[in-house]
């Protein structure tokens, strides 16, 4: 199956909601009551109150047709993907300095472990040296759940022992990673509930280690974490932009990666979220393997969201 085939199949709820109302409109006037309609459904498949509002602006605005109405959100949604965004991570990694450094943070629950072990997987599979830090040292099962990743894909896992200090974990994994030469330090992090702010803190700690160990050239690398990603269940809709917000605030995300979009009618979330905070989307998870963690598409993931379906 081709990337764009499963991200079809990712999306294939979320586009299913939005076609009801879209496929609707054939034939019909654009009238009030049908414009109501089709902003219940956008709001349906969470593409966000403020992304929503532009949208049905712009309908009125420009006084779109009905059947043009599916071109013209296509294209709207299109552009707000479309900002901000960066080369695929693997051609980050091999352009940039070493080691390069990924912080993935997120709540409990939403596949951080396994995004970081996928994307560890495929680093490796590209040829490159990777290392995985186990600094969710809250729970054992993380440590563990990281290290039977690490075993499965061949990657060495650095660990403490259950409640360890994770910032230094993180100072452990950037010694190994400069000792031996890796080329990518995916560091896995306990699943921070939002509004605690005690276990923001723990984050921003470890960010202070990694900056103080890896400062960077002035003008030429920016320093450790060279990434900040977040990771963000898709199936919870609007409360992952909130998640994101706060996480923003906190620890400046850099990335995004939407987990889940194979069971969610809420898969628009990626377009609030984009529009919200103009942070990238850089993955997006569409199925359990480890080839349906994609990097994002913007122009694949319009055509996904609003062909016929």
């Amino acid at each position: 199956m081709s990337l764009f085939q499963r991200l079809q199949e990712g999306l294939a709820k979320t586009r299913t909601v939005l076609n009801r109302s879209l496929n609707r409109l054939t034939g019909r006037t654009l009238d009030p009551a049908a414009r109501d309609e089709l902003e219940a459904a956008l709001l349906a498949s969470d593409i966000g109150i403020r992304t929503v509002s532009k949208l049905m602006d712009r309908i009125r605005e420009e006084g779109v047709a009905a059947g043009d109405v599916r071109a013209v959100l296509r294209a709207a949604v299109l552009d707000t993907l479309q900002g901000g965004q960066r080369e695929p991570i693997d051609r980050q990694i091999k352009n940039g300095s070493k080691p390069f450094i990924l912080l993935a943070v997120g709540v409990n629950g939403v596949g951080k472990t396994t995004t970081v072990a996928k994307l560890a997987q495929r680093l490796k599979q590209g040829g490159m040296a990777v290392l995985l830090v186990a600094a969710d040292t809250f729970r054992a099962a993380a440590i563990e759940q990281l290290e039977l990743w690490g075993s499965r894909i061949g990657v060495d896992v650095i660990r403490h022992k259950q409640g360890a200090d994770p910032s230094a974990v993180v100072f452990d994994g950037v010694a190994a990673a400069k000792a031996r030469g890796v080329d990518a330090v995916l560091i896995d992090t306990a699943g921070r509930l939002h509004t605690k702010a005690n276990l923001m803190e723990e984050l921003k700690k470890m960010k202070r280690v990694l900056a103080r160990e890896l400062p960077g050239a002035p003008g030429v690398d920016a320093g450790a974490p060279h990434e900040v990603l977040l990771v963000l269940d898709g199936t919870v809709g609007q409360n992952a932009l909130s998640q994101a917000k706060l996480f923003h605030e906190a620890v400046g995300v850099t990335g995004i990666a939407l987990t889940k979009l194979d069971g969610t009618a809420k898969g628009g979330v990626v377009v609030a979220i984009t529009e919200e905070l103009k942070v990238p989307v850089r993955l997006i998870g569409v199925g359990e393997s480890a080839e349906d963690l994609q990097d994002f598409d913007a122009p694949a993931f319009a055509d996904a969201l609003f062909g016929q379906g």
